[in-house]
Protein backbone atom coordinates (compact mmCIF):
# COMPACT_ATOMS: atom_id res chain seq x y z
CA UNK A 1 0.00 0.00 0.00
CA UNK A 2 1.34 3.60 -0.83
CA UNK A 3 1.63 5.79 2.36
CA UNK A 4 0.60 8.47 -0.06
CA UNK A 5 -3.05 7.04 -0.67
CA UNK A 6 -5.73 8.78 1.82
CA UNK A 7 -8.56 6.29 0.66
CA UNK A 8 -10.20 3.50 2.51
CA UNK A 9 -8.08 0.85 4.03
CA UNK A 10 -8.65 -1.59 7.01
CA UNK A 11 -8.68 -1.12 10.34
CA UNK A 12 -5.02 -1.86 11.29
CA UNK A 13 -3.53 -0.31 7.71
CA UNK A 14 -5.91 2.31 8.57
CA UNK A 15 -3.88 3.22 12.22
CA UNK A 16 -0.05 3.14 10.34
CA UNK A 17 -2.12 5.55 7.77
CA UNK A 18 -3.09 7.79 10.33
CA UNK A 19 0.65 7.96 11.99
CA UNK A 20 2.55 8.00 8.50
CA UNK A 21 0.17 11.28 8.28
CA UNK A 22 0.44 12.73 11.65
CA UNK A 23 4.41 12.32 10.93
CA UNK A 24 4.39 14.04 7.86
CA UNK A 25 2.02 16.93 8.67
CA UNK A 26 5.08 17.43 11.62
CA UNK A 27 7.50 17.59 9.24
CA UNK A 28 5.74 20.04 6.79
CA UNK A 29 5.19 22.27 9.61
CA UNK A 30 8.71 22.52 10.32
CA UNK A 31 9.21 23.40 6.57
CA UNK A 32 6.39 26.02 6.86
CA UNK A 33 7.52 27.38 9.60
CA UNK A 34 4.43 26.79 11.84
CA UNK A 35 6.16 24.78 14.93
CA UNK A 36 8.28 25.86 17.95
CA UNK A 37 10.51 22.98 17.90
CA UNK A 38 9.14 20.12 20.61
CA UNK A 39 6.59 22.54 21.28
CA UNK A 40 2.88 22.51 20.08
CA UNK A 41 0.75 19.10 19.26
CA UNK A 42 -0.77 17.52 16.35
CA UNK A 43 -3.23 15.05 17.94
CA UNK A 44 -5.31 12.60 15.52
CA UNK A 45 -7.89 9.78 16.85
CA UNK A 46 -6.95 6.26 16.87
CA UNK A 47 -9.40 4.93 13.77
CA UNK A 48 -11.25 2.42 15.06
CA UNK A 49 -10.82 3.12 19.11
CA UNK A 50 -13.04 5.48 21.74
CA UNK A 51 -10.51 7.26 23.87
CA UNK A 52 -7.56 7.18 22.26
CA UNK A 53 -5.48 9.26 20.77
CA UNK A 54 -2.11 9.62 18.58
CA UNK A 55 0.56 11.90 19.46
CA UNK A 56 4.55 12.46 19.16
CA UNK A 57 5.88 12.07 22.26
CA UNK A 58 7.39 15.13 24.04
CA UNK A 59 10.95 15.51 23.33
CA UNK A 60 11.14 14.68 20.03
CA UNK A 61 11.58 17.49 17.57
CA UNK A 62 8.84 17.80 14.92
CA UNK A 63 11.70 17.53 11.82
CA UNK A 64 12.45 14.09 13.29
CA UNK A 65 8.95 12.41 13.62
CA UNK A 66 8.45 9.60 12.40
CA UNK A 67 5.31 7.22 12.16
CA UNK A 68 6.76 4.54 14.40
CA UNK A 69 7.69 7.73 17.04
CA UNK A 70 3.78 7.89 17.53
CA UNK A 71 2.38 6.94 20.71
CA UNK A 72 -1.03 6.00 22.01
CA UNK A 73 -2.32 8.46 25.34
CA UNK A 74 -6.09 8.45 26.87
CA UNK A 75 -7.28 11.73 28.37
CA UNK A 76 -5.98 10.24 31.65
CA UNK A 77 -2.35 10.81 29.74
CA UNK A 78 -1.55 7.38 29.97
CA UNK A 79 0.53 5.58 27.06
CA UNK A 80 -1.30 2.86 25.78
CA UNK A 81 1.61 2.09 23.29
CA UNK A 82 4.71 3.28 22.39
CA UNK A 83 7.64 5.04 24.19
CA UNK A 84 7.52 8.39 26.12
CA UNK A 85 4.84 10.29 27.35
CA UNK A 86 2.30 13.02 26.32
CA UNK A 87 2.79 16.47 27.25
CA UNK A 88 0.52 17.88 29.88
CA UNK A 89 -0.93 20.72 27.96
CA UNK A 90 -1.65 18.15 24.85
CA UNK A 91 -3.89 16.20 27.36
CA UNK A 92 -5.40 18.80 28.89
CA UNK A 93 -6.48 20.44 25.57
CA UNK A 94 -6.64 18.23 22.87
CA UNK A 95 -8.28 15.06 25.16
CA UNK A 96 -11.50 17.64 25.46
CA UNK A 97 -11.59 18.71 22.10
CA UNK A 98 -11.21 15.45 20.72
CA UNK A 99 -14.31 14.06 23.21
CA UNK A 100 -16.74 16.86 23.55
CA UNK A 101 -16.51 18.42 19.41
CA UNK A 102 -16.08 14.46 17.52
CA UNK A 103 -13.33 16.12 15.43
CA UNK A 104 -10.47 13.58 14.11
CA UNK A 105 -7.56 15.82 14.39
CA UNK A 106 -6.38 18.56 16.01
CA UNK A 107 -3.43 20.69 14.98
CA UNK A 108 -2.56 23.29 17.50
CA UNK A 109 0.32 25.81 16.93
CA UNK A 110 1.97 29.18 18.00
CA UNK A 111 2.72 29.57 14.15
CA UNK A 112 3.84 33.68 14.08
CA UNK A 113 1.49 35.37 11.80
CA UNK A 114 -1.67 33.62 13.60
CA UNK A 115 0.22 34.70 16.36
CA UNK A 116 0.38 38.18 15.59
CA UNK A 117 -2.83 39.02 14.79
CA UNK A 118 -4.32 37.43 17.96
CA UNK A 119 -2.12 40.01 19.94
CA UNK A 120 -4.10 42.24 18.40
CA UNK A 121 -7.22 43.98 20.49
CA UNK A 122 -9.03 43.51 17.24
CA UNK A 123 -8.03 40.11 16.35
CA UNK A 124 -10.77 38.96 14.06
CA UNK A 125 -9.85 38.09 10.66
CA UNK A 126 -11.14 39.67 7.51
CA UNK A 127 -12.72 38.02 4.12
CA UNK A 128 -10.65 40.95 2.45
CA UNK A 129 -9.08 38.28 -0.51
CA UNK A 130 -10.46 35.48 -2.09
CA UNK A 131 -8.51 32.70 -0.11
CA UNK A 132 -9.34 34.64 3.31
CA UNK A 133 -13.17 34.65 1.90
CA UNK A 134 -13.28 30.52 2.38
CA UNK A 135 -12.63 31.19 5.82
CA UNK A 136 -15.84 33.51 6.18
CA UNK A 137 -18.15 31.45 9.26
CA UNK A 138 -15.44 29.03 9.93
CA UNK A 139 -13.34 30.56 12.97
CA UNK A 140 -14.45 30.92 16.63
CA UNK A 141 -12.85 33.07 19.16
CA UNK A 142 -11.44 32.80 22.38
CA UNK A 143 -10.85 36.22 23.42
CA UNK A 144 -10.00 35.10 27.10
CA UNK A 145 -6.45 33.84 28.09
CA UNK A 146 -6.02 31.73 30.76
CA UNK A 147 -2.61 30.65 31.27
CA UNK A 148 -1.05 27.18 31.02
CA UNK A 149 -3.36 24.37 30.06
CA UNK A 150 -3.04 22.09 33.25
CA UNK A 151 -5.99 20.13 33.53
CA UNK A 152 -8.66 18.67 31.21
CA UNK A 153 -11.09 21.90 32.04
CA UNK A 154 -9.36 24.06 30.36
CA UNK A 155 -10.16 21.81 27.01
CA UNK A 156 -13.60 21.92 27.98
CA UNK A 157 -13.57 25.44 27.89
CA UNK A 158 -11.56 25.44 24.72
CA UNK A 159 -14.61 22.82 23.27
CA UNK A 160 -16.90 24.79 24.36
CA UNK A 161 -15.39 28.35 22.61
CA UNK A 162 -15.58 26.21 19.30
CA UNK A 163 -18.75 25.30 19.42
CA UNK A 164 -19.21 23.58 15.58
CA UNK A 165 -16.80 25.90 14.03
CA UNK A 166 -13.09 24.34 12.90
CA UNK A 167 -10.61 26.88 13.56
CA UNK A 168 -10.05 28.68 16.87
CA UNK A 169 -8.16 31.99 17.38
CA UNK A 170 -6.87 32.08 20.63
CA UNK A 171 -6.43 35.77 22.19
CA UNK A 172 -2.81 35.92 23.19
CA UNK A 173 -2.09 32.13 22.76
CA UNK A 174 -2.25 30.57 19.05
CA UNK A 175 -4.59 28.74 16.84
CA UNK A 176 -6.69 25.48 17.05
CA UNK A 177 -7.13 23.79 13.62
CA UNK A 178 -9.65 20.53 13.55
CA UNK A 179 -10.26 18.16 10.69
CA UNK A 180 -12.14 14.76 9.65
CA UNK A 181 -8.55 14.15 8.04
CA UNK A 182 -4.96 15.00 8.42
CA UNK A 183 -4.80 16.68 4.78
CA UNK A 184 -7.97 18.67 5.67
CA UNK A 185 -6.92 19.95 8.79
CA UNK A 186 -3.19 20.78 7.88
CA UNK A 187 -4.50 22.42 4.62
CA UNK A 188 -6.94 24.56 6.20
CA UNK A 189 -3.92 25.60 9.03
CA UNK A 190 -1.06 26.18 6.44
CA UNK A 191 -4.00 28.31 4.55
CA UNK A 192 -4.33 30.31 7.63
CA UNK A 193 -1.31 31.21 8.14
CA UNK A 194 -1.16 32.71 4.90
CA UNK A 195 -3.97 34.52 5.17
CA UNK A 196 -2.91 35.81 8.33
CA UNK A 197 0.57 37.48 7.12
CA UNK A 198 -1.65 38.98 4.54
CA UNK A 199 -3.65 40.90 7.07
CA UNK A 200 -1.47 41.74 9.00
CA UNK A 201 1.47 43.22 6.46
CA UNK A 202 -1.60 44.64 4.98
CA UNK A 203 -2.29 46.73 8.34
CA UNK A 204 0.85 47.61 8.95
CA UNK A 205 0.64 49.71 5.39
CA UNK A 206 -2.06 52.17 7.55
CA UNK A 207 -4.25 51.98 4.88
CA UNK A 208 -7.83 51.16 5.34
CA UNK A 209 -8.78 47.26 4.19
CA UNK A 210 -11.16 46.60 1.56
CA UNK A 211 -13.60 43.69 2.61
CA UNK A 212 -15.31 41.54 0.07
CA UNK A 213 -19.05 41.85 0.29
CA UNK A 214 -21.28 39.11 1.73
CA UNK A 215 -22.36 38.37 -1.91
CA UNK A 216 -19.11 38.16 -3.42
CA UNK A 217 -17.92 36.02 -0.38
CA UNK A 218 -20.79 33.70 -0.99
CA UNK A 219 -19.77 32.95 -4.44
CA UNK A 220 -16.29 32.50 -3.63
CA UNK A 221 -17.61 29.95 -1.02
CA UNK A 222 -20.21 27.94 -3.71
CA UNK A 223 -18.62 25.48 -5.65
CA UNK A 224 -19.03 25.74 -9.23
CA UNK A 225 -20.74 22.77 -10.24
CA UNK A 226 -18.08 22.77 -13.62
CA UNK A 227 -15.50 22.41 -11.20
CA UNK A 228 -13.42 19.03 -11.79
CA UNK A 229 -11.45 18.80 -8.41
CA UNK A 230 -13.96 19.16 -5.31
CA UNK A 231 -12.91 20.56 -1.94
CA UNK A 232 -12.05 16.97 -0.05
CA UNK A 233 -9.75 15.77 -3.58
CA UNK A 234 -7.96 19.56 -3.67
CA UNK A 235 -7.37 18.44 0.04
CA UNK A 236 -5.85 15.14 -0.57
CA UNK A 237 -4.22 16.37 -3.86
CA UNK A 238 -1.95 19.48 -1.55
CA UNK A 239 -1.27 16.67 0.89
CA UNK A 240 -0.08 14.11 -1.41
CA UNK A 241 1.59 16.69 -3.17
CA UNK A 242 3.32 18.11 0.06
CA UNK A 243 4.72 14.84 0.99
CA UNK A 244 6.36 13.96 -2.57
CA UNK A 245 7.80 17.31 -1.67
CA UNK A 246 9.21 15.71 2.02
CA UNK A 247 10.41 12.08 0.25
CA UNK A 248 13.07 14.64 -1.93
CA UNK A 249 14.15 16.62 0.74
CA UNK A 250 13.36 15.65 4.28
CA UNK A 251 12.19 11.87 4.08
CA UNK A 252 11.90 9.11 6.61
CA UNK A 253 8.52 10.13 8.33
CA UNK A 254 6.54 6.81 7.52
CA UNK A 255 9.53 4.63 8.96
Amino acid sequence: MSVHSLHSVCSADAVQLAKVHLAASLRMAVADELEEGIDNHFTMKVPGREGQYLVLPFGLHWSEARASDMIVFDEEGRTLEGRGLVELSAQSIHAPLHRITGANVVLHTHQHWAMALNMLKDNRLLSASQTAAFFDGQIAYDDHYQGLASSTAEGERLAACLGDKPILFMKNHGVVVTGETVAQAYRRMYKLERVCRAQVMALATGQPIEVLSPDVIARVKTPSPEDRHPRAERERLFFEARMRVLDRELPGYAD
